[in-house]
């Protein structure tokens, strides 16, 4: 970008900000409260905004209302978690009847689970689950499966991937915090090549792979790079564990059904509980008896709010009741033909939106590139990002700072066609930083 429009873009983030304080003052003081108690005023990164972040009073429906009293059309969606919306009626519903004729925190077996986890194989194509309270515990549990059942402790990831708070793979190479840090082998989102090479060294128990990197960018694998992933693992016994944590929403059947996949395990989470916290894992019937009470050497998988009886009648209604396999189908047609949309509308820009079905990412690349494999392979204006998210915001949309987008069930198609002309009108406004000889 030229020296005279890394300015202008300057003014124009200045200018937002300003605005951004001057419409939100009870969340800065808010704000100001919170960092004495947490730090940084935040118990939840990814939710941390410079100069502080909207703090939000309530929701209903598709929508979104803050302490400074502006309501906002949630685009962000939870990150895929907020499916059903804020107030569905049927969920609620649920929770009200569980409340008022079952109980909370009974402390044992109860014939709902049964119920959920039939409904969550059957809709997946599971031989057999298990429940958690996160994607993250999920894929750990799965990891440990795994290990167990092939006897090895290597397992092959990709860079850009997101498997939870502690298995995060930004930039090539495990996050900090990551558990297991000496038994990764991170190899390129997208390159099949170094994926086969990688599955095919010593000791590697699995591959754990996203079909979209939703924390990415919401960049999707090619049916060639996952069909390839499958077959190489299966050639040597290698266990392919496909990460549906935001996906089990695309399709009726999630990606893997979507992309024709037949994973040896599938991990699960967002949505799927109705709304409260909720993760889940399963697959082949053989991999998971690591984890049958009855068997000599099982793995002790335990969890207080595992079985929580909330979650799995609220799941459960959810997927029978709200979020039907037919639903799914034409929710995912919807959220294809919106980012189609968007996408005809930044032709020609440096805008360009990533995804698959009812979630999608919005891309300010300096080269404006309309086809990425891998999100190292480009470079990102964070700053053009970062004044998208502040007049998205003066747009009346509650949108995510990295741009990303999941749709809610009950957003009416107005709201969607009005997000369409938001962006137009960013482009418009913002013709000198957008266009691709800028």
């Amino acid at each position: 970008m030229q020296p005279e429009l890394v300015k202008e873009l300057q003014t124009a983030l200045d200018a937002a900000k300003s605005r951004y304080i001057a419409s939100n003052p009870r969340s800065n003081a808010f704000h100001e409260e919170a960092v004495n108690v947490m730090p940084g005023g935040n118990t939840r990164t990814i939710l941390h905004t410079d100069p502080f972040p909207i703090y939000m009073k309530h929701g209903k429906s598709y929508q979104v209302t803050s302490e400074d009293g502006i309501t906002y059309t949630d685009m962000a969606g939870e990150f895929t978690a907020a499916l059903y919306g804020h107030s569905n009626p049927v969920i609620l519903s649920a929770m009200n009847d569980v409340l008022q004729n079952v109980g909370m925190n009974i402390g044992a077996t109860t014939a709902q689970e049964r119920l959920f986890a039939s409904e969550i194989c059957k809709r997946f194509q599971l031989e057999r689950m298990r429940f958690t309270n996160s994607g993250t515990e999920a894929n750990l549990h799965a990891l440990a499966a795994a290990r167990k059942f092939t006897g090895k402790r290597k397992v092959v990831t990709f860079s850009g991937g997101y498997h939870g708070a502690v298995l995060m793979f930004s930039g090539g190479r495990p996050a900090s915090n990551n558990v297991d840090m000496d038994d990764w082998i991170v190899v390129k989102y997208n390159d099949l090549d170094a994926a086969k090479e990688a599955i095919r060294s010593p000791g590697v128990a699995a591959v754990l792979v996203e079909g979209m990197q939703g924390a990415n960018g919401s960049i999707c694998g090619t049916s060639e790079f996952l069909q390839g992933i499958q077959q190489a693992s299966s050639e040597v016994g290698v266990l392919f564990i496909l990460d549906e944590v935001m996906t089990s929403r695309i399709s009726a059947g999630g990606l893997a059904a979507l992309r024709g996949l037949k994973p040896d395990l599938k991990t699960f989470g967002k949505y799927l509980g109705g709304g409260l916290a909720f993760g889940s894992f399963g697959g082949r019937a053989d991999v998971m008896a690591a984890f049958d009470p009855r068997l000599n050497g099982y793995i002790s998988h335990s969890g207080t709010f595992n079985n929580n009886t909330l979650v799995t009648h609220v799941g459960h209604v959810g997927l029978t009741k709200v979020f039907t396999p037919e639903v799914a189908r034409s929710f995912t047609e919807v959220g294809d033909k919106f980012r189609e949309k968007l996408n005809e509308v930044t032709k020609g820009t440096r805008i360009y939106f990533t995804g698959v079905g009812t979630v999608a990412t919005a891309h300010f690349l300096a080269k404006g590139t309309r086809y990425i494999e891998c999100a190292d392979d480009v470079e990102e204006i964070s700053e053009l990002r970062t004044l998208f998210w502040f007049e998205m915001l003066d747009a009346g949309f509650w949108v995510t700072l990295r741009g990303f987008i999941a749709l809610i069930l009950e957003t009416p198609p107005s709201e969607l066609e009005r997000f369409v002309q938001a962006v137009q009108s960013f482009i418009s406004k913002h013709q000198n930083l957008v266009a691709l000889d800028a």
